[in-house]
């Protein structure tokens, strides 16, 4: 018996050596230590030993098991090392290599945009006003003196949810709000940023949505003339301190009188080109002095307050700033385009 575990002992001092797998040394693990292994065998034969035998087997027995069992776990142990070794080689990083160049985001320049504009109004005592995008009939048409009947309403313009809740045609509904939480006391000095849509046909100048920012003042003893020096004032920072402005007639249901604002062409300086079709002047925006049921719809007495409001569009003050020909180039997210605004 005792001769048994010796040569038990010895075969698997061999076969351990010789395995170059973890899965080979598993595998002897089970076939020498586990439950049908040859050296559980010697010690269920143990009971037919005699009394002086049975001690000197039982103790070879397990000096046996436990020296196979540490000299698996040494080669396993150095063999899972050697695989480390082996895969960290395979897997090196040379760090002396250049890195992969990772893109810089920017700033949109629609937003670079808006966030000029409204750094100039702030500058002249204006604050920034949102509202709804989803609005109701009432504050997009009816409280801008719109009637039911007017050419604006239309549904080849307006975005109908239902009969009574839009997509907002312009950014004048926050006007209207504004006002009405101000209940009928000035002063009231804002500028509306947002997301306005009509059922436009895309084009080059034209997109079913695009963004606004109008601009309201209502106070006691506002005239045109203060409208005038606001716009001065404005376009001058955002255009430059050499372009000029002037105000034509024009008409909006909701401003009276109402100009236009036409601002110097900047590549002919006024003599005319084909970029302002010869005329010297490029048109900007709308305008006006607000209609008094304007400002009673929003809640002030129009025989004590006046006021007036504005409103353009960002793409095209983006497009005039940057040269850019078509306002697509805004929504199409290329980053060849976009690019070129990294130091906007």
């Amino acid at each position: 018996m005792l001769d048994r575990l010796q040569e038990l002992k010895d075969e698997a001092i061999q076969k351990v050596n010789e395995a170059n797998s973890v899965k080979e040394l598993k595998d002897l693990r089970v076939a020498y230590l586990g439950k049908k292994g040859p050296i559980t065998e010697v010690l269920k034969g143990m009971g037919k030993l005699s009394a002086e035998e049975r001690p000197k087997v039982g103790q070879m027995a397990n000096e046996v098991r436990e020296a196979v069992a540490d000299l698996i776990n040494e080669k396993e142990t150095k063999l899972e090392e050697e695989a480390l070794v082996a895969k960290l080689r395979e897997e090196s990083i040379d760090v002396t290599l250049p890195g992969r160049p990772v893109g810089k985001g920017s700033k949109h320049p629609l937003t670079s945009v808006i966030e000029t504009i409204e750094d100039i109004f702030i500058g002249m005592g204006f604050t920034v006003a949102e509202g709804p995008e989803v609005e109701t009939d009432y504050y997009n048409f009816e409280s801008l003196n719109l009637p039911k009947d007017h050419p604006a309403r239309d549904m080849q313009d307006t975005f109908f949810i239902t009969n009574d809740l839009l997509l907002r045609t312009q950014t004048s509904p926050v006007q209207t709000r504004t006002m009405e939480k101000h209940e009928g006391r000035g002063p009231v000095k804002i500028i509306c940023p947002g997301k306005v849509y009509r059922r436009d046909e895309d084009d080059a100048t034209h997109s079913h949505q695009f963004m606004q920012i109008e601009g309201l003042v209502v106070a006691e003893g506002i005239r045109m003339s203060d409208l005038k020096g606001i716009f001065e004032q404005f376009v001058k920072r955002y255009f430059g301190q050499d372009r000029e402005i002037r105000l034509r007639p024009s008409f909006f249901p909701f401003t009276e009188p109402s100009a236009e604002l036409d601002v110097s062409c900047a590549i002919c300086a006024g003599k005319g080109c084909r970029t302002c079709k010869h005329t010297g002047w490029i048109e900007v925006l709308g305008s006006g002095m607000v209609h008094p049921n304007v400002l009673s719809m929003g809640g002030f007495d129009p025989e004590k307050y006046s006021g007036f409001a504005f409103g353009m569009g960002v793409e095209r003050f983006a497009m005039l700033k940057y040269g850019i020909d078509d306002i697509r180039h805004f929504y199409t997210n290329d980053t060849r385009f976009l690019s070129q605004f990294n130091r906007v």
